[in-house]
């Protein structure tokens, strides 16, 4: 029986940083992440990160995780990082505060131990009530910030399978719940777009496409994370929708 976590909620401010924590023990901690902010540097993008946050706060997970190297050849660490969400999407995010915890993580996700739920909002009107994409992701040979799904996709493909339901269907839109069972780069933004339904507001995938009135990024939300800590105990962690998301589901439902 998993045990639902309340929202524990305390903020911590680091400059314009304002973290949420939805849960914490002595060997990882679960953040509700806000739309913008990046996990760690990469080769686009040199604002203020997670990572930096994650230093200042709890300068015990420097040195917890793997080092990684960057397009450009760059090699940067990531303190903590077990699992990423992308700048635009917001919800719950794990860090671990040790080296063992950390290994226990990365092989619960491995094994797709860990179950991610995440809430979507995408253009067009679905058929069918539950679909499944099973499509392998590489890289668009013609942009280096984007990946892709199937025929056309460059260099090592990966396996991606990514389950979703829909929850309200608003003709245009749709508001899904979505279950991706791997964890490859930018894998929902990218099999909701091979099925012709990008998310509402993805620059990089739905270009040119309308957004919603006061949403400014891609609407993914990472809602609920399921997980075995460690010691056994097996716990829901819920991150409520953000403002800007409910704004644009209560503009739907009025239409």
């Amino acid at each position: 029986m998993f045990a639902t976590i309340p929202y524990l909620w305390h903020f911590i401010k680091m400059s314009s940083l304002n973290i949420s924590i939805i849960y914490e023990d002595n060997n990882f901690l679960v953040i509700n992440k806000p739309a913008g902010l990046a996990i760690h540097k990469d080769s686009f993008n040199k604002e203020e990160v997670l990572t930096d946050w994650i230093v200042e706060k709890y300068p015990e997970c420097e040195g917890v995780g793997e080092p990684m190297k960057l397009q450009n050849g760059e090699v940067i660490d990531r303190p903590g990082i077990v699992h990423r969400l992308d700048k635009g999407t917001t919800g719950a995010l794990i860090i671990a505060k040790n080296q063992t915890t950390y290994l226990w993580l990365k092989e619960a996700f491995q094994r797709h131990q860990v179950k991610k739920v995440y809430q979507a909002i995408v253009y067009g009107h679905f058929k069918d009530e539950k679909g499944i994409v099973d499509l392998p992701i590489g890289r668009n040979k013609n942009d280096p910030r984007k990946r892709l799904a199937g025929r056309g996709a460059s260099g090592v493909l990966r396996d991606a399978l990514t389950e979703y339901k829909v929850l309200q269907d608003f003709g245009d839109y749709s508001y899904l719940e979505v279950f991706p069972k791997t964890g490859r780069t930018h894998q929902i933004r990218v099999h909701l777009k091979a099925i012709s339904h990008p998310i509402v507001c993805d620059s990089l995938y739905a270009e040119g496409q309308k957004c919603l009135p006061g949403l400014d990024r891609p609407a993914l939300h990472a809602g609920r994370l399921e997980v075995e800590t460690p010691d056994g105990q097996k716990l829901v962690l819920e991150a409520p929708l953000p403002t800007d998301f409910q704004s644009a589901l209560e503009y739907l439902r009025k239409l």
